[in-house]
């Protein structure tokens, strides 16, 4: 049978019962609709919240952790030797916090291919001197320009400029909470007071703001010269090396390759942040078995208006096969009836959850622990729309196919005697 002749029989059939074709198309737009704008807005959000970590957190860092000496005398003597032996409260060793030939690591990680930088830091523990009281920080000293280019430093540095670090000497970025603790404007001048007693006197550039309040409340950063100058130490002292990779995924494999090549602690972001990795699948997953819910109810939408329409064109299907159309052929109609409204209703419901998408992240979204989101976020990843537009079509063809395959089998000589 020709295909146009298929095409023009389904066409009258679907003008001829214009109602119920509009309502069945109407829910597949709604669903492709709801499910693209679902999808973008809910993956939008999961961007947002685990940006909040994982855009500050290195892909691996290497550390000196202080930790017990793992070689105890009882070990060594002879009369235990085989035994299970069990001490408590040891004491940690005496180890340096410093990471020896870090010069040297420091290279031999950019040259990796597989990195995408490199930034040294150091963490110094402080008490911030605010009259008779003492409240207590942690400043990290870090390469302006690298945590710059990493770690998108400067996003989250909501007053001042953060290249004042490296251009103004002993200044300091208060994290937003300690700033409003201790009544610290730009321009003011604090004390800090390091744990081995040594005292200094740091300008105040700007304010720090991550958007998670614990941390605000005792993170700051200064320059690298100015926190060695603060803890008394050379030029040489680095606490952290913080290394951002081309993939993120190598990191594990990574971690523990250089773990063992430089006899230095290693944390990879995966174990680190795993939390925050599930937290983001367990959102994904709710938004697709929403989306496909709604794609899923659409689909027995178009199954009952397709049965209710080949039950009342009983007679005209009679017809059609009693002129020589098969039923091979009567299933093609009511299958590209099916389709053609899967195909319509799911082009405008991808154009409108685009749309929706653009409103959505047009939206004012403004609070204090995010200061630099000013609106709702909405991921515009192609591949929702490719999802959608794919689901549409294979709910109305199976919406389509079991009515269509009954209309297949109507006998139209019962048919024609009943009538």
């Amino acid at each position: 049978m020709k295909v146009g002749l298929i095409i023009n029989i389904a066409k009258a059939l679907m003008i001829a019962r214009f109602k119920q074709t509009f309502i069945a198309a109407i829910g597949v737009v709604f669903s492709i609709t709801m499910f693209v704008a679902l999808l973008g807005f809910m993956n939008g959000l999961n961007q947002l919240l685990d940006g909040l970590i994982l855009n500050r957190t290195p892909h691996i860092r290497f550390y000196n952790e202080i930790k017990p000496n793992p070689n105890q005398p009882i070990d060594l003597a002879e009369n235990f030797t085989g035994f299970y032996n069990i001490i408590r409260s040891i004491k940690p060793a005496a180890s340096r916090l410093s990471i020896h030939n870090n010069d040297a690591i420091i290279r031999t990680l950019e040259q990796d291919p597989r990195v995408l930088g490199v930034a040294p830091k150091i963490s110094a523990q402080v008490f911030y001197n605010v009259g008779t009281i003492d409240i207590t920080g942690v400043i990290n000293g870090i390469d302006v320009e690298q945590e710059a280019r990493l770690f998108a430093f400067e996003d989250y540095v909501t007053a001042g400029n953060f290249m004042d670090l490296k251009n103004t000497a002993n200044s300091i970025i208060l994290g937003k909470g300690a700033a409003d603790r201790m009544l610290a404007e730009i321009g003011d001048v604090i004390q800090a007071t390091t744990a081995q007693g040594n005292r200094i006197q740091l300008k105040v550039v700007g304010y720090y703001q991550s958007g998670l309040g614990d941390l605000d409340n005792v993170q700051s950063y200064a320059s690298i010269i100015t926190t060695q100058k603060m803890l008394g130490e050379s030029a040489s002292y680095i606490t952290d090396i913080q290394v951002k990779l081309k993939d993120f995924e190598q990191a594990p494999p990574m971690a523990k390759e250089y773990r063992e090549i430089f006899g230095i602690d290693a944390d990879d972001i995966q174990t680190v942040n795993a939390q925050f990795e599930t937290g983001t699948q367990i959102r994904t997953l709710i938004s697709y078995a929403v989306g496909i819910t709604l794609l899923v109810v659409s689909g027995f939408g178009i199954y009952n208006i397709l049965n209710m329409m080949i039950y009342e064109k009983m007679d005209t299907i009679a017809i059609l096969k009693a002129i020589g159309f098969s039923g091979g052929d009567v299933n093609k109609i009511f299958i590209t009836i099916a389709l053609t409204i899967g195909v319509f209703g799911g082009i405008i419901g991808l154009i409108l959850g685009f749309v929706a998408g653009l409103g959505i992240e047009r939206v004012p979204f403004e609070t204090e622990a995010l200061p630099t989101v000013k609106t709702f976020p909405v991921d515009f990843n192609p591949k929702y729309y490719i999802i959608g537009g794919v689901f549409s079509l294979i709910t109305t063809y199976f919406a389509g196919y079991f009515p269509a395959r009954k209309a297949s089998g109507v006998d139209p000589v019962d048919i024609i005697r009943g009538k």
